[in-house]
Parts: structure tokens; C-alpha cells; sequence
């Protein structure tokens, strides 16, 4: 192509010079126009015979190309089928050798079975286990021989057994060794831990779990009961024989659950706003009972010290009697009791104040209870109405407060109760010593009167 352009250059330039020629150097006769002519003409078929070789040769080499570009293709697609076919039968090979290979396994394809399944099992209980906070990543290696699709060597599987060993070894151990926990705040505390078998960890007198996605020690957002915590430290402390101490024989699974009871506060709070004024009357009957018991044990006091000074009256509900006895001496016996009953009777409203408040409050608490539950079952249904009964977290809060509101008003009237029948016999005591003070007396000025 790069040729071919070369030529029509060269017929352009040679076209464009005779023009200019023959424009400077016009002919002046015939003859010379008719030489000039044959001239040009002769001139301009060499140059078209040039172009037309030109052009002959390009159309040849590009037919060479052609060719050979043929040529090339025919040699590729005679490869590309004995490539095929050697592949072909290069699968048929390996399918052969693979099925040879099973023959020759035998029984030892079943034991790499049995192998990589236990690896599976294994790698998985180390990983969670208590025991791999003291030795962290020792599951690695038994994980890998789970994954593998080879064969394990003779050194892999001694190592694989010796793993086993070792965990059922360090299960029947109590040991303790420096790890670093991480509390509730984020913060990690380098301190002694106590590992009991598989079971339980133990830091700073108080239950500790092994997090294995997170691989660390961390305390517990929430302690077991009290009972289960105290007898920690006395444990730690033991140096030898045997000590007391709750463990968890599901490895951490139970105190993670603790973790998830909720609180007396969280159950307090469930009640809603009638649970606190369950709780805001039971503060005011306990203030009530304590106010009541304080002042009759006073008024209860002064009056076995008057009991001992009759002579002397005092200020106090049986000396106020025996000051009107001292008013009305010399009155007849019936005159006398009805000064007397008088005198009790301004006295039995201040020791009877309040209690019968008592039993108000212990009768309105149950009931309360009572309206607690009716309402958290009418925000059950309405939940169940919304949204179905799919999540049952969508109902727990409307239990939650039927059975709370429930609970607190029988807490909060059973001692009530109990306070308004010590306090209510409390009173009554007293009363009754007033009035048998107050027939003693009559009966001995109805003596002296008919003495």
C-alpha cells in the first residue's frame, strides 16, 4: 500500500511539471503543439505502465500472505485437534489411575474417613474449650488435617492422638496460670486464673468465661447468685484437702445463660407503674407498722412502770385513768365506771390510730396486682393482634407485667397483713390492761363502799 501511494505521487509530480512547462513554454506552431503531445503522451503511459507493475506485485505479495496466513490456520487446527485428543485421553489416564488408587487405599480410604471426621469434632471442641484459654491456637493443627484431601502421614496422625491425650489429661486438672482478662469496660487486667478441669475459670474470687471467636478471657456482664460466687474465694484460698465450689458441667454454657437472668431491679421495672405504687404502699404500711410499734412499746413501757405506782399518776393512758379515779373517789360505784369507761375511751383512739390503715393497704395491694394483670393481658392481646404470634418477645412485655404486678401486691399484702395483726394486738393489749386496771379499781371502791 505504502508503494502504491509512492507511485501516484511521483504520476502527480510529473503531471504537475508539464503542465508548468508547457505553461512557461507554450508551442507556437502545430507541429510543435502535435509533438508536445505525443511527448506527453509517451511520458504518461510509462508512467501508468509503472503504476499498473506497481500494482501487480502488491496484489502478489498479498496473495503470499494469504497463503501463507492459510497455511498457518490449516497447522493450528491440525494442533488444536491432537491437543483435544491428548486430553482426552490424558482424563480417560487419570480416571484410570484414580480408580487404581481406590483399589490400593482399600481400607485406608475408610480410616481417612473416620480420621477427618474426628479432626472435624475435635478441632471444634478445642476451640471452645476452657482449656484452650491456658493453651490458645492448639486447634489449628487439627483443624487443617480436617480440611485436607490427601491421606494424613503416620507423624500426623501420633500428633492427632496426642492431642486427644492431652485434653482428656489437662480435664482432670486443677492449675493456675497468668492470663489476661477483659472486663465489662474494655479494659485487660493481667492476673492469676484458676482453670478447674474444663469446666470453669476462675480471676479475682469471681467466674470468668473463655470467648473462642474472640480468643480471651472476659468476665461475666452478670455473676451467678451469691451463693454460688461466696465460696470462691475460699476455694482460692485452700492449700490443701477439700474445698466447697459450684462449677458449671457444661463448660461456661450455664453461666452464659445466668448472664441473661434479669435482675430484681429489671423484674421491678417490668411491673410498670402500678408495680411502684404496689411498692410505694407497701414503704408507707412498713412506715406506718414501725411508727405504730415504736409508740405502743413507748406508751407500753410507761404504762408497766405506772402499774408499779398506782398512788402516782403519771402521763401516760393508765396514769390519765387513775388520775380520774383520783377525781371521783367519792362517787358511787356505777358513777365510777362511767368515768372510768370515759377515760378509756379518750385514751383507745390514740392506741387504735393508723392501723385500721394498715389493713386498708393490705387489702388494696392484691387488688392492684389484680389490675396490673388485667392490663399487661390487654397489651399481650393487643400485640398478638398487631403483629401475630411469630416473636414472643413482642408479648413478653405485657406478661411480664401481669405476672410482676401480681407478685408484688401478694409481697406487699401478706406482710401488710401480718404487721396490722401485731400492731392490732399490740393495741389491744394495751386497751385490755386499761380495762382491767379500770374493773380493779371498781371493785375495790365498790368493796370500800360496802365496807
Amino acid at each position: 500500500m505504502k508503494k502504491l501511494m509512492t507511485s501516484a505521487l511521483m504520476a502527480a509530480s510529473l503531471s504537475l511539471t508539464a503542465g508548468m512547462v508547457s505553461a512557461a513554454d507554450a508551442p507556437t506552431s502545430f507541429d510543435q503543439l502535435l509533438n508536445k503531445v505525443k511527448s506527453e503522451t509517451a511520458a504518461q503511459s510509462k508512467i501508468n505502465k509503472n503504476r499498473e507493475a506497481e500494482f501487480k506485485k502488491y496484489a502478489g505479495d498479498k496473495q503470499a500472505l494469504l497463503n501463507k496466513a492459510k497455511r498457518d490456520l490449516k497447522a493450528e487446527q491440525d494442533r488444536g485437534d491432537r491437543l483435544n485428543q491428548t486430553y482426552l485421553d490424558n482424563e480417560r489416564r487419570l480416571a484410570e489411575l484414580e480408580e487404581d488408587r481406590k483399589n490400593a487405599q482399600g481400607d485406608l480410604g475408610e480410616m481417612f474417613g473416620v480420621v477427618k471426621g474426628a479432626a472435624g469434632n475435635l478441632a471444634s471442641r478445642l476451640a471452645s474449650s476452657n482449656i484452650s484459654a491456658q493453651y490458645p491456637d492448639r486447634h489449628q493443627f487439627i483443624a487443617e488435617l480436617g480440611a485436607r484431601k490427601e491421606l494424613p502421614r503416620i507423624d500426623e496422625l501420633e500428633q492427632f492422638w496426642m492431642a486427644y491425650l492431652k485434653e482428656m489429661t489437662e480435664s482432670g486438672k486443677v492449675v493456675k496460670f497468668q492470663g489476661e482478662v477483659t472486663g465489662i469496660n474494655g479494659e485487660t487486667v493481667t492476673t492469676e486464673v484458676a482453670r478447674v478441669g474444663p469446666f470453669n475459670l476462675l480471676a479475682d474470687g469471681k467466674f470468668v468465661i473463655y470467648n473462642d471467636e474472640l480468643k480471651i478471657i472476659q468476665d461475666l456482664s452478670q455473676q451467678p447468685d451469691s451463693y454460688q460466687v461466696s465460696p470462691i474465694k475460699n476455694w482460692a484460698a485452700q492449700t490443701e484437702g477439700y474445698a466447697p465450689l459450684y462449677v458449671d458441667p457444661a463448660s461456661g454454657v450455664l453461666l452464659s445463660v445466668f448472664t441473661q437472668k434479669a435482675s430484681l431491679e429489671e423484674r421491678f421495672e417490668a411491673g410498670g407503674t402500678i408495680g411502684k405504687i404496689i411498692a410505694a404502699l407497701l414503704v408507707l404500711g412498713l412506715i406506718i407498722a414501725l411508727e405504730r410499734f415504736v409508740t405502743l412499746g413507748i406508751v407500753g413501757a410507761k404504762i408497766k412502770a405506772q402499774t408499779k405506782k398506782v398512788d402516782q399518776p403519771g402521763n401516760n393512758p393508765l396514769g390519765r385513768v387513775l388520775s380520774a379515779y383520783q377525781d371521783n373517789k367519792n362517787v358511787d360505784v356505777e358513777t365510777l365506771e362511767l368515768k372510768l369507761d370515759e377515760a378509756i375511751l379518750k385514751e383507745t383512739p390514740a392506741l387504735e390510730t393508723r392501723i385500721s390503715i394498715l389493713k386498708v393497704l393490705a387489702a388494696i395491694a392484691p387488688m392492684l396486682g389484680l389490675l396490673g394483670t388485667v392490663t399487661g393481658m390487654i397489651a399481650t392481646f393487643q400485640s398478638i393482634q398487631l403483629f401475630g404470634t411469630g416473636d414472643p418477645k413482642l408479648m413478653a412485655g405485657g406478661i411480664s407485667m401481669a405476672l410482676v404486678t401480681t407478685v408484688l401486691g401478694l409481697i406487699a399484702a401478706l406482710p401488710l397483713m401480718l404487721l396490722h395483726a401485731l400492731v392490732s394486738a399490740r393495741s389491744k393489749s394495751l386497751v385490755q390492761i386499761l380495762e382491767e386496771q379500770s374493773a380493779g379499781i371498781v371493785a375495790e371502791h365498790a368493796e370500800k363502799r360496802n365496807a
